[in-house]
């Protein structure tokens, strides 16, 4: 099977991020939208990252107007029957998620491969939605994705090989190191990341030291390019909180539990650069 038209679900930060590294491999990509604000939205971080590669020589503007011929906004689910592949980059909840996929089972044909973004949620159950758990997979995209050169692909149970091997091909085209990762709450990039990110919590509330110092130990003692809370921040308090939340549930050990202070800031609604503050404050 070869894959030529995709359908992304989703149009935030890592929904346009997809659409944009699948139109450079070439792909044509068609972006599911809800409102005419949201796409563009999406369109508009697409035209700024664009731009970027060009002001930086990195593509020419003919290459630039290239890509953005390539993508095509959509408001009716049902042109996913026209996909090779449709990958799923909505809020992490397992209802929501696999609503979508039921829908899109009635939609598309049966050879057209499923993909879910999840960043922690177990694929299996996912696909347990569907009819063709042996063609869906997981696509852990990290962010931003026209940066990041990493994608987890998750193998479900009943993941084919003949699956994993396509949408191994077309993450590779799209420029990704693609690492196997089985099915475990959290993967191998959340399970690790985020149990970081919790204990550099744990810290402020304990009164170990300051968000800055702590950040500052880990950039400058660790060489990371961003501190624990400076990345919680970037990603969202509410995104920690529920993968947390996902791997305390499936792993039933305390040494997932959510730091309360996280808890607390995602209840007073400081959930990081996209509300103004979190552990630090953004104008």
């Amino acid at each position: 099977m070869t894959i030529e038209k995709i359908m992304v679900i989703g149009s935030g930060q890592m929904g346009s991020g997809i659409v944009q590294v699948a139109a450079q491999a070439g792909y044509n990509v068609y972006l599911f939208v809800r409102s005419e604000a949201s796409m563009n939205r999406a369109l508009g971080v697409i035209e700024n990252n664009l731009a970027r590669s060009v002001s930086k020589a990195r593509i020419s503007e003919e290459e630039k107007k290239v890509v953005q011929d390539r993508i095509k906004c959509v408001f009716e689910l049902e042109t996913a029957k026209e996909c090779d592949l449709v990958i799923e980059a909505m809020v992490e909840d397992m209802g929501v998620k696999q609503d979508l996929f039921r829908n899109l089972e009635d939609i598309c044909g049966p050879d057209t491969i499923f993909a879910s973004n999840t960043s922690s949620l177990p694929i299996t159950e996912i696909a347990s939605a569907t009819k063709r758990p042996d063609k869906f997979i997981g696509m852990h995209f990290m962010q931003p994705v026209p940066v990041m050169t990493l994608v987890e692909l998750i193998r479900g149970l009943a993941t084919s090989d003949e699956t994993f091997d396509i949408i191994k091909e077309a993450s590779e085209k799209m420029g990704k190191y693609a690492v196997e990762v089985r099915d475990v709450p959290g993967f191998v990039s959340n399970r690790v990341l985020q149990m970081m990110i919790n204990e550099a919590v744990y810290c402020v509330n304990e009164g170990v030291a300051t968000p800055e110092g702590i950040d500052e130990v880990m950039k400058r003692g660790m060489n990371h390019k961003m501190g624990p809370l400076e990345l919680a921040d970037f990603i969202g308090l509410d995104t920690v909180l529920s993968i947390m939340e996902v791997m305390h549930k499936g792993y039933g050990d305390s040494k997932y539990r959510p730091c309360p202070l996280l808890k607390q800031y995602v209840a007073a609604g400081w959930l990081g650069r996209k509300s103004g503050r979190g552990f630090y404050e953004y104008s």
